[in-house]
């Protein structure tokens, strides 16, 4: 018999602004979007970043077509649950590599929002036991975290501090959302239709998917569900969370 997972702590919500950074349009709405309705009916301030604009995402739709319909279909989804700022950065979807390029453009973003927390998706390799992850997922979370330190850095990406542009340490954590090793929650009971209706409103990518009898809400309520017993509520969104720093060393720097 296998060992249940054990339950969750409550997240921090002791801040004021969060960015959203993830690969594809749709990303945040496969199980984030109901916290962040959650945060933003706090009146907390959230933004959203997306590296990529989703367009190798529908099979039967040519990439330019799909990069104006996804992009349009994620700023509507966004306005669900109270985020009126959606970026694209226009990043290759479907082939997007960890290293220094991708660092760069989201610790741009990370300077010019200057958040609190950051919150990007699981980068595990997996989703938890067989079930792999997809490598721009992979790609950006491992980019997400390492900018996140570079943001701080007024010595890297030096040409970004331009035009009134600083250097931003503030980011106190990285939250990691669906990640198998999550071991803190959001309780999203009162806001989990919020995060259906977010997803619902990416409609042409869920039919381009081509899952016959798809019901967002039934899909959702699935994992909020089982992170909801680990939380003692009845839905909740789990995260894996890095703190940043290092101990009393200025945040984004080191010793």
């Amino acid at each position: 018999m296998s060992t249940p997972p054990p339950p969750l702590e409550p997240l921090d919500e002791s801040w004021d602004r969060a960015l959203c950074v993830v690969a594809h349009p749709d990303d945040l709405e496969f199980g984030s979007a109901a916290a962040v309705a959650r945060w933003t009916g706090q009146g907390k301030t959230v933004a959203y970043c997306m590296v990529t604009s989703g367009e190798a995402g529908i099979d039967g739709m040519a990439p330019e077509e799909s990069r104006r319909v996804r992009e349009a279909e994620q700023v509507a989804s966004a306005a669900v649950v109270g985020v009126p700022e959606v970026t694209f950065l226009g990043l290759p979807d479907g082939v997007l590599e960890y290293g220094v390029p991708l660092r760069a453009a989201i610790a741009r973003e990370v300077r010019r929002f200057r958040p609190d927390i950051v919150v990007t998706g699981n980068f595990r390799e997996t989703w938890g036991g067989r079930s792999l992850n997809q490598a721009d997922h992979v790609a950006v979370g491992r980019a997400v975290v390492d900018a996140v330190r570079d943001a701080g850095n007024r010595w890297i990406f030096a040409d970004q501090l331009v035009d009134g542009l600083e250097p931003w340490g503030g980011v106190r954590e990285v939250w990691a959302a669906g990640s198998p090793e999550s071991t803190h929650g959001v309780d999203t009971t009162a806001t989990f239709d919020a995060g259906v209706a977010s997803l619902e409103a990416h409609r042409a990518y869920i039919d381009g998917l081509g899952w016959e009898h798809f019901d967002p809400q039934e899909f959702l309520e699935g994992f909020a569900r089982e992170s909801g017993q680990r939380l003692g509520v009845t839905f909740a969104a789990a995260f894996e969370v890095f703190p940043m720093g290092f101990g009393d060393y200025p945040r984004g720097g080191g010793p």
